[in-house]
């Protein structure tokens, strides 16, 4: 067939050819540089700045074997999601693989829309009656020692959800009467008489995460109050010594790199402090997306370790500080390590 083309032809062709290519070059050349140097003229970006890269520090190996890939299939069977998945904690792979997650109950969205969380606000759907048994059930199944129960806010029930939490306790209880229960709750909006209804029902550990420090709840969680997620931990303190009766230990989580001074990370430990909290976390915020809350820097290792070094002299009995540190990681260690036995 090509034997019955013309030399001049096949030049002509290939001139065509390589004015196609050009115009390719000059096409990628305007899609790709021509918004950056209007960007350099404008001196206004039009988009996200690119985020920072990851330090050092912030890397992790993932850990190997199908383990993490069967507790996700007996959640899905189950029917029951987990902070881990919902909040794209970085993790979840570690947990799973360790045969532990987070149990995330009362609906995968939320009534409040926090700046700095992954779990989309949207009207949740009623309780499910059965999440309390199938709760238990997980438990019994990966054999937890030690279980941790959040919620995402539910500010649409009259009793923002206490009296599910409260099932949900007496359900694993029954399953597991020795295995240590920690519950991180909402506020409430600051119902204390719904805050004793999970209280009541024998929590060894009752966890509300102040996130950030005072000055930046408006950026941070604008529809939260700092000193009324103080009076929750103050009113759970009081509690335990008010009924003279379990154990209970109180405990609260930090975000830092969010824009807040040292100094204020020290005076956010000590109002912790002063409302009775025995158990304290802090960890690097992550940006899920980048319709998120930026980074606003990464925290190094060592002013964390300083931090749970003043965590220590404060008083606290158990402090986790670190890159990678969540309300929920590791909570049984961090819990075993508490110094003494009783809050």
């Amino acid at each position: 067939m090509l034997s019955c083309v013309s030399p001049f032809s096949r030049v002509l062709a290939f001139c065509a050819f390589l004015c196609v290519l050009a115009a390719l070059r000059e096409a990628a050349f305007d899609l790709a540089l021509r918004p950056c140097l209007e960007m350099t003229m404008n001196e206004q970006p039009t988009t996200r700045p690119k985020p920072p890269r990851f330090p050092p520090w912030l890397k992790k190996r993932l850990p190997t074997g199908g383990e993490a890939a069967a507790v996700a299939r007996m959640l899905a069977d189950l029917g029951l999601a987990t902070v881990c998945s919902g909040a794209h904690c970085p993790n979840l792979p570690e947990c799973y693989a360790r045969g532990t997650a987070t149990f995330l109950i009362l609906g995968d969205s939320c009534t409040r829309s926090c700046r700095f969380c992954a779990i989309p606000k949207g009207p949740p759907g009623p309780p499910r009656d059965e999440e309390p048994e199938a709760v238990a059930e997980a438990c019994a199944r990966l054999k937890l020692k030690h279980v941790v129960i959040t919620s995402v806010t539910r500010d649409d029930l009259p009793d923002g959800g206490a009296g599910h939490f409260a099932r949900t306790i007496r359900a694993v209880r029954a399953r597991l009467s020795e295995t240590v229960i920690e519950v991180l709750t909402p506020d409430f909006r600051g119902d204390l008489s719904a805050l004793d209804a999970v209280l009541a029902a024998g929590p060894d550990i009752f966890n509300h995460n102040v996130e950030t420090v005072p000055r930046l709840y408006p950026a941070v969680r604008p529809e939260a109050d700092y000193r009324r997620s103080l009076e929750v931990l103050s009113h759970a303190g009081k509690w335990r010594v008010a009924v003279g009766g379990p154990r209970l230990y109180t405990k609260s989580g930090l975000m830092v790199g969010l824009g807040e001074a040292p100094d204020e990370v020290v005076a956010t430990m000590r109002d912790l402090r002063a409302a009775r909290c025995d158990i304290l976390t802090i960890g690097q915020y992550l940006a899920p997306s980048a319709a998120h809350l930026a980074v606003a820097r990464f925290v190094e290792p060592s002013e964390f370790a300083a931090w749970e070094a003043e965590g220590r002299t404060l008083g606290f009995a158990a402090v986790a500080a670190g890159p990678f540190v969540r309300s929920s990681y590791q909570a049984e260690s961090v819990f075993r390590g508490r110094r003494g036995q009783e809050p």
